[in-house]
């Protein structure tokens, strides 16, 4: 089992007090557990005391922990929101310190999430209101909660940092039943449809459903594919009415246990949890987790031999969470050419902002230019983290030569320490490799002199006069 580094004492009372609580044991109990004092356990859990390898070893073997999960980085998820949240020119006055935020998303996570999202729903309610699609306050318009569904089922599905075992051993158990080679899925599939579920699966032309892909009618017992489905968006769906029809009652309890605040958003999430269960039937994780390590994350080959496409294999690729079987932890974002974020996944900390789009800098943009050819980038972040990315545009549907474009480009990338493992990464110098410097939304980001820029950050002054022209468009003080 690997140790994390010892060149940096590591204190971790916060993160230690929170796992016995939810374990339910006091500091005896857990003490005896660990073969130490209780007032040494209580120095720990006040960070008078660095967490050392030992007491690591005894935490993983007494309660069956990942190292990784409680030595992890504290610039968090939690924390990277807090620093958008805090760099809004309304907290300008506060000067709220890098390490007060770190300190807040590592000791009270929960309250973390909740401040992230309660701004999520002030931006909601604010850019609904100057589109005018709600009254301004002094109008009389109810203020109440404007989280969008879709921002919600995201950020839930981030806390579990995009991995499901429920739903992974639902998927190991109906693989095994079916027990069909990796391209033969969708026969198995349609077999299983027909006879378990009496499900007749018909391919239909374009103008049968000319605004869907897929539609089932449970009366007649029928699943409608339409043809500008690709293979692998036809075995997808066929995965996802299985999904539905035999693990049903697993997605209900899953969405409704949750937590969600409505039915749509609730809805939302079933769905996309049964994305989730389809795409584990596609490509189980034993055998995807292998593949990818024997390949070295060579996503085109791997996606051959699971007969997926590219955009299913970059999503599959972010769920490797499983204890004991972990893959690289990627992130992955899918943009339009106008740049808009339709996907925002991740198996660690994500480090892009969560109230913005994408930077310029990054060349997830330039992907449309190069269509079906991965470019690769060494970026760095504000914050000094270096991250390996490798981008591509895809196709999501067939479409005729007259039809709309449906090109979108996906974006995947992991922290450097993990790209010596990427077949990507051959040939190119990492240990003093050349980044390009990016940063969050342009409202949020701090970098001077950036060419690109699209907009003043909120947090800092203008500086423009009338005798100098600087590279950026809006020059600001450092502080």
């Amino acid at each position: 089992m690997a140790l994390p580094s010892t060149d940096r004492k590591l204190f971790l009372g916060a993160r230690m007090k929170r796992m016995r609580r939810e374990l339910g044991l006091t500091q005896t109990r857990m003490a005896e557990d660990l073969g130490v004092s209780p007032s040494y356990l209580n120095l720990l859990e006040r960070n008078q005391r660095p967490v050392t390898a030992q007491v690591l070893l005894r935490l993983a073997e007494a309660y069956d922990l990942d190292l990784k999960t409680l030595s992890s980085d504290p610039e968090s998820t939690n924390a990277t929101g807090l620093s958008e949240v805090f760099s809004d020119q309304m907290f300008r006055d506060l000067s709220v310190a890098r390490h007060e935020i770190a300190e807040v998303a590592d000791s009270a996570p929960a309250v973390s999430e909740a401040i992230v999202r309660l701004y999520r729903a002030y931006l909601d309610q604010r850019r609904l209101t100057d589109l005018g699609a709600i009254g301004r306050p002094e109008e009389g318009a109810a203020a109440g909660s404007a989280v969008m569904p879709s921002d919600w089922v995201r950020d839930f599905i981030q806390t579990q940092k995009n991995y499901f075992a429920e739903l992974e051993e639902a998927a190991d158990e109906m693989v095994a039943q079916l027990a069909y080679e990796p391209l033969d899925f969708a026969a198995a599939a349609r077999e299983r449809l027909a006879k378990r579920h009496n499900v007749t699966v018909r391919i239909v032309p374009v103008d049968v459903l000319p605004e869907s892909v897929r539609r089932y009618d449970h009366h007649r017992k029928r699943l409608f594919l339409s043809e500008v489905l690709t293979g692998s968006g036809r075995s997808f769906a066929l995965a996802y009415q299985l999904a539905m029809l035999e693990y049903g009652p697993l997605l209900d309890a899953i969405a409704d246990r949750s937590g969600p605040p409505d039915r749509p958003t609730r809805n939302l999430l079933k769905v996309s949890l049964a994305n989730y269960l389809a795409a584990a039937l596609l490509m189980p994780y034993a055998a995807f987790h292998e593949a990818a390590e024997r390949t070295a994350y060579d996503i085109e080959l791997i996606r051959s031999r699971f007969g997926v496409s590219f955009e299913q294999a970059c999503h599959r690729l972010t769920t490797l969470s499983r204890p004991g079987a972990r893959g690289v932890p990627f992130f992955m974002l899918r943009v339009d050419s106008a740049g808009n974020i339709s996907k925002r996944f991740a198996g660690a900390t994500f480090p892009f902002s969560r109230f913005g789009g994408t930077c310029p800098r990054w060349n997830i943009h330039s992907s449309f230019r190069t269509p079906g050819r991965i470019v690769t980038q060494i970026v760095e972040t504000p914050d000094s983290q270096r991250y390996f990315t490798l981008s591509r545009s895809v196709s999501r549907i067939a479409t005729s030569y007259a039809g709309d474009d449906s090109e979108l480009a996906i974006g995947m990338g992991c922290e450097l320490k993990f790209a010596e493992r990427l077949v990507y990464s051959r040939g190119i110098d990492l240990r003093e490799p050349v980044a390009t410097a990016i940063g969050p939304a342009c409202r949020i980001c701090e970098r001077p002199a950036c060419k690109q820029r699209a907009a003043e950050p909120i947090n800092r002054t203008l500086t423009v006069d009338d005798f100098t022209k600087s590279i950026s468009p809006y020059p600001f003080a450092s502080s």
